[in-house]
Formats: C-alpha cells, structure tokens, sequence
C-alpha cells in the first residue's frame, strides 16, 4: 500500500479500497455497527468520519473514555477522490469536500498531528464498511 494514494494520481477515482481503523468505545461500536457511522460536526479536517490506516493511531481514541472498554473497528474505506492536507493553515483544509474530494487525508510526519501517524476524513459514512469489532 506504500504511505501515500499514488501521489494525487488517480486513474480510477472513487475505485480505491482500504482497511483503515476507528477507534471508540465499545458501546459505541456496537451501535456503529448496528446504525452506521454518524460525522462528526467539525474537526482538523471539518465535518466527517475520523479513521486511519495506522491501527496504533485508532488504539489511542476516544481520548476520554472514563474507564469504558475500547474497541477498534477494522473498516473497508472507499475513499474516492483524496485531497493530501499537509500543513496548518491549508486553503482546503476544511473545505476539501465542497472541491469535490470525498476524503481528506494527513500524511505522517508532516507536523499537523502530535502523535505523527497519519488521520483521514470520510465525508460520506456509507463510504465505510465496518469489517470487525477489535477489543481494545
């Protein structure tokens, strides 16, 4: 899979496939996986679904569980056409959705995010299959 989406090159946008990870409670797994994921109001990244292909990085969410059992869902993401935010302060930071991408993607390593492994956002929830239910 390599630790980029082909370089901003899309031959067959909207094709592309990956496992990717969200972590939560295992409450709140259970319900995504009963009703599906609901985006998030605002973020990073605006509105959407947070995930990443790092497992490690979903592992550390939600950040304040007040000692509930986590879970890590394995999903099937299919993440269309991806814009590359790398930098604070990006113009589409926040409005890559209404440029036509389906998913914003923060590469590791580029300094927007303390832990250093990579995020993205999903703007539609039905562009994400939960595949299993992982304790935490």
């Amino acid at each position: 899979m390599g630790d980029d989406y082909g370089n901003g090159i899309q031959q067959y946008p909207g094709r592309r496939i990956y496992i990717m990870y969200h972590g939560t409670t295992m409450v709140n797994a259970q319900k995504i996986l009963h009703e599906g994921f609901r985006c998030s109001s605002d973020g990073m990244l605006g509105p959407g679904v947070y995930v990443s292909r790092s497992k490690e990085k979903a592992s550390r969410y939600p950040l304040n569980a007040g000692g509930q059992q986590l879970a890590i869902l394995k999903l099937s993401v299919k993440v269309g056409k991806v814009k590359k935010i790398d930098y604070q302060g990006h113009p589409l930071q926040k409005t890559w959705h209404q440029h036509g991408y389906d998913t914003a993607w923060v590469p590791a390593n580029c300094g927007m995010v303390s832990s250093g492994l990579e995020e993205d956002c999903v703007y539609n929830p039905s562009r994400i299959r939960v595949l299993e239910i992982i304790p935490n």
